[in-house]
C-alpha cells in the first residue's frame, strides 16, 4: 500500500452497530472501540449480559446463568487484548475442583493436583490410575494443538476447514468418537467415565452424541482450576459496561433490532426503536437460528433446520443459614446416569432419574447474602422444547430440594426464606432457541466448520457472534469467537478501499487505540 494514501492518525474508521448485548456483543464492541470505530451497542433488554445475569429478591442475589468458570488464563488474555485489564477481574480457585455422589454411596472429590487425584482415583477406583495418568498426556497434546486448529480460527470459508492436516488432526483427536466413547478408552469403570465425560451438559450437550473434540472440558478442569469470579459470574457484566461507557461506546438499551439494512449485497444500517440508523458494520449477537427473523436478514434458499441443546430447570435459594461443610460445586448422580442421557435429549422425556448439580457459592463470597445466611443454585438438565407442561414446576422444584435435603443438606426446607425457578418456558419467552440454556447443541453436524460462522449471511459487513456461532458455547469460547469476528472484520477493513488507509492506522499503539 502506498504510504501517501493512509490519512492523518484519528481518521474516520466508520460507524459498527452491535446487535445484541450478550457477552459476544459486549466483546465485540470492546474489540471495535479499541480499534477506533464508532461503535453502538443496542440491547433489547433494559441491561446487558444475556445469560450473564443475577436472580435476587433484593436481599439475596446469585447467578442466574453459568456458574463454572473455566479456561481462567482465556478470559485475562482475551479481556487484555480487548484493552481491559485483568486486574479488573477477581478470580479465585475452587479447591476441591466439586464432589461426585453416586447413588450408591461413592463420593469422588476431583483435585487440580494430579497427585491428590492420582490417590483419590487409587482409593476409591483402584487400578485406575494408570489411564487417568493416560488420559492427561493425551489430552495435554490434543488441548494444544485443537486450541490453535479449531478454537482460533474462523471457517467461513469452507476451504480453511477441509485441509489435510485439519483431518489428521480431527483423526488424531478421535473426533469420530463420542465424549462417552473416548472416556471409556481410558477408564473401565462406569461411574470414572461418566466423571470425565458429563461435562458436555455445561454447554446442553449429550456426552454420547458431542464428538470427543469437547473431551477437552474435563481435561481444562483439572489443567486450568475451576474459578469463582468474586461477586459472581454476572459480576463480569458491569465491569464491562463500565468500560464501554469509558471508551465512548453508545449503549442503547430497551430498544430491539427490527431490520438489517442492506443494498446490492453491502450492509447500510439497521431499524432500531423504528428509526434508521446508518452503519458501516452489523455484529449481530443473539441465537443465531432467530436472527434469520430479523426483516433483512438473508435466510438462504433452504433455511437450515437446528439442534437445540438441553434446558434446565434452575432453583434459586435463599437461605436463613449456611452450609459451610459443603463444596463449592457438587453432582448428584443418579445409578441411571444413562438413561437420564436418553430421557433429556432422545425421547425428550422428563427423567425418571434426576442428576442434580448444586452451587453454594456463599462458601466463598459473603456479598451475596445477608451475614450468616447464604444462597444455593440447583440445576436439574431436562429436556429443552415446546413439548412439555411445566405448570407444576414449583412443586417438581419442591421435590428436588427434598432430594437435596436428603442427599445432606439437613434442614434445607426449613432454611428457605426466598425461592424462584426457572424453566425451559422461561427460556423459550426470553428468546432461546428451542427453550435450550446454551444455544444450538454441540453435535458432529453443528460444530467446527459445520456451525454457523461469524460471517453467515455473505452481507459485506454482517456479522455474527454468540454461542450458536463458531467456536461454540461458554463464556470463555464466546469471548474467543469475539476475537475471531475482530480479526476478519480486521481484514475485511483493510481489503475495503474505504478504510483501508485508516486500518494502518489503527495498528496496535496507536492514538486510536487509547
Amino acid at each position: 500500500m502506498n504510504p501517501t494514501t493512509i490519512p492523518a492518525p484519528g481518521a474516520d474508521l466508520g460507524k459498527t452497530i452491535i446487535a445484541g448485548g450478550g457477552i459476544g456483543g459486549i466483546m465485540a464492541a470492546l474489540f471495535a472501540a479499541k480499534r477506533g470505530h464508532r461503535v453502538q451497542l443496542i440491547e433489547q433488554s433494559t441491561q446487558l449480559g444475556g445469560r450473564l445475569a443475577f436472580e435476587g429478591n433484593g436481599t439475596f442475589h446469585i447467578d442466574q446463568g453459568p456458574t463454572i468458570v473455566l479456561l481462567p488464563d482465556m478470559i485475562r488474555e482475551i479481556l487484555e487484548e480487548a484493552g481491559v485489564p485483568a486486574d479488573k477481574l477477581s478470580m479465585v480457585p475452587c479447591d476441591p475442583l466439586y464432589r461426585i455422589h453416586y447413588e450408591d454411596g461413592t463420593v469422588y472429590t476431583k483435585w487440580r493436583d494430579e497427585e491428590k487425584q492420582l490417590q483419590e482415583i487409587e482409593r476409591i477406583f483402584p487400578g485406575e490410575a494408570d489411564g487417568f495418568r493416560l488420559y492427561m498426556k493425551e489430552m495435554k497434546i490434543r488441548f494444544e494443538k485443537g486450541r490453535a486448529a479449531f478454537l482460533e480460527r474462523s471457517f467461513y470459508r469452507k476451504r480453511d476447514f477441509w485441509t489435510w492436516d485439519n483431518m489428521a488432526e480431527l483423526i488424531r483427536m478421535r473426533a469420530y468418537l463420542s465424549v462417552s466413547r473416548d472416556a471409556a478408552r481410558f477408564f473401565k469403570d462406569p461411574r470414572l467415565r461418566h466423571a470425565y465425560s458429563f461435562q458436555t451438559l455445561y454447554i446442553g450437550g449429550n456426552p454420547q452424541d458431542t464428538p470427543a473434540l469437547y473431551s477437552l472440558v474435563p481435561y481444562s478442569e483439572h489443567a486450568h482450576g475451576i474459578w469463582y469470579v468474586k461477586g459472581g459470574y454476572a459480576g463480569l457484566v458491569s465491569t464491562l459496561h463500565q468500560e464501554l461507557l469509558a471508551r465512548g461506546v453508545e449503549v442503547t438499551t430497551g430498544v430491539r433490532v427490527d431490520e438489517v439494512l442492506h443494498h446490492r449485497g453491502v450492509v447500510e444500517g439497521v431499524v432500531a426503536g423504528g428509526r434508521k440508523i446508518a452503519a458501516d458494520r452489523i455484529v449481530l449477537n443473539g441465537e443465531f437460528p432467530g436472527l434469520h427473523q430479523l426483516n433483512g436478514v438473508p435466510s438462504g434458499k433452504k433455511a437450515r433446520k437446528f439442534v437445540p441443546s438441553s434446558g434446565c430447570l434452575l432453583i434459586y435459594l435463599g437461605l436463613n443459614r449456611t452450609y459451610a461443610d459443603k463444596d463449592v460445586h457438587q453432582f448428584y448422580f443418579s445409578d441411571e446416569f444413562d438413561g437420564m442421557l436418553k430421557d433429556v435429549f432422545r425421547r425428550k422425556v422428563m427423567p425418571d432419574n434426576r442428576c442434580i448439580y448444586v452451587f453454594n457459592p456463599s462458601l466463598l463470597d459473603d456479598t451475596l447474602a445477608p451475614e450468616g445466611q447464604s444462597v444455593l443454585y440447583m440445576l436439574v438438565p431436562v429436556p429443552s422444547g415446546e413439548h412439555l407442561s411445566w405448570e407444576d414446576a414449583q412443586t417438581l422444584a419442591g421435590g428436588i430440594i427434598e432430594d437435596v435435603e436428603r442427599l445432606g443438606f439437613d434442614g434445607l426446607r426449613s432454611a428457605v426464606v426466598w425461592r424462584s425457578v426457572r424453566t425451559p418456558q422461561d427460556s423459550l419467552a426470553g428468546g432461546l432457541y428451542g427453550g435450550g440454556s446454551f444455544g444450538i447443541a454441540p453435535t458432529l453436524l453443528q460444530s467446527g466448520v459445520f456451525r454457523p460462522q461469524v460471517k453467515p449471511f455473505g452481507i459485506r459487513g454482517l456479522y455474527a457472534v454468540g454461542a450458536s456461532v463458531h467456536p461454540g458455547g461458554g463464556i470463555p469460547i464466546v469471548m474467543q469467537g469475539a476475537k475471531i469476528l475482530d480479526t476478519e472484520m480486521q481484514k475485511d477493513m483493510e481489503a475495503d478501499s474505504r478504510f483501508a488507509g485508516s486500518v494502518e492506522q489503527s495498528a496496535p499503539n496507536s492514538p486510536l487505540q487509547t
